[in-house]
């Protein structure tokens, strides 16, 4: 696609007002726009330029909440599943992936018993030890230890279906379980279905709030919405036997980024359900922005982090020549999924891109 074609950034505010008017003009301009579309336009040595341009992220869905539990013993959830009946205030909860450990433990919850990441240190290292102690390991996310999980006794289990669809019947013969469709996005529809399901819709709706005032406290630390929409960021990740990959508007981090009024370049308009793209050690140049965050899965050396950020293509990027690359933690940025990692991570953004 030609650099012409691509919007420049504008305020946020001027974003969500101009939607309507871009969506009249796009449809006038769509087979204009489709002749114009090679399918590596930009993508060569010089195409730093158009991975600048601003992509503006869709509106997030607005999170929907159920009505907290009645005190009669057991409230129906809606799940992925169908409904399932829950006790109004579970206790003995356990919990299969990062995401329902975070609202767990965002909500005040101490599950009896937790999956863990592929990480040394078991759980994720971003969350308060103190609030960890006591937990059982019961297995690798995506395989759990059935036997476990039984042996805790638990009136609730937390997961997703992408994770243990198939052992949906397995693991609600244990006890109540609760799946969302999927992991990260919708990450914040998510979240109020597990408070739906620990009877913490009040709690919940606090966290909520609390974040979003955090958010923007950090774009008025960034000077602004006006200046905040006119910086772009990229979020890379570099993982071990994979491609590298740059997050788009719909991968949980590039959430937070668009609600501090950021968000990530025109690059990843192609990304996969607007989750991210990835590229290889030739293609570094797509994820240049005005400020790039880094993160990397598995060893420097076995995800390509010391080679690619060791190479020319990486060290010729413009946030790299003006000293704004940040390298940052994979545990909390890219695994964590929740809002205890997200209050975490706006400190960060904040102390990064906030103006001095």
């Amino acid at each position: 696609m030609q650099l012409s074609a691509v919007p420049r950034p504008v305020p946020r505010a001027g974003r969500r007002r101009a939607r309507a008017l871009l969506a009249v003009s796009t449809a006038l301009a769509t087979s204009l726009t489709l002749a114009a579309c090679g399918s590596g336009g930009s993508s060569g040595p010089g195409g730093s330029g158009s991975s600048a341009e601003a992509a503006d992220c869709p509106a997030q869905p607005a999170t929907t909440w159920a009505r907290p539990a009645s005190g009669g013993g057991g409230h129906k959830v809606r799940t992925a599943m169908g409904e399932v009946e829950v006790p109004d205030a579970p206790r003995r909860v356990v919990v299969l992936d990062t995401a329902e450990l975070d609202s767990a433990i965002t909500l005040g919850v101490r599950p009896v018993g937790a999956t863990r990441s592929d990480v040394a240190s078991g759980f994720l290292d971003y969350l308060p030890e103190d609030e960890l102690t006591g937990i059982k390991d019961v297995g690798k996310i995506g395989a759990p230890n059935l036997e476990a999980v039984a042996a805790l006794k638990p009136d609730l289990i937390l997961t997703s279906k992408v994770r243990d669809g198939g052992r949906y019947e397995q693991l609600k013969a244990i006890a109540p379980t609760v799946m969302t469709e999927t992991t990260g996005y919708p990450w914040k529809q998510n979240f109020a279905t597990h408070a739906d399901a620990l009877g913490k819709i009040p709690e919940a709706r606090k966290a909520v709030g609390a974040y979003e005032a955090h958010a923007k406290r950090v774009t008025a630390a960034l000077g602004g919405a006006a200046a905040a929409g006119r910086t772009t960021t990229n979020v890379v990740r570099f993982v071990e036997g994979a491609d590298t990959r740059v997050y788009g508007c719909r991968s949980y981090i590039g959430t937070i980024l668009d609600d501090i009024g950021t968000g990530p370049t025109g690059v990843v308009r192609d990304a996969r359900d607007g989750m991210m793209i990835e590229v290889g050690a030739e293609q570094m140049n797509k994820a240049d922005a005005d400020a790039v965050f880094y993160s990397a899965y598995g060893s420097p050396e076995k995800s390509k982090e010391s080679q690619i950020t060791g190479g020319a293509l990486w060290k010729n990027m413009k946030a790299v020549r003006n000293g704004r690359t940040f390298r940052v933690d994979d545990q909390l940025w890219i695994q964590g999924i929740g809002y205890t990692a997200a209050d975490k991570i706006l400190d960060q953004l904040q102390e990064k891109l906030g103006k001095k």
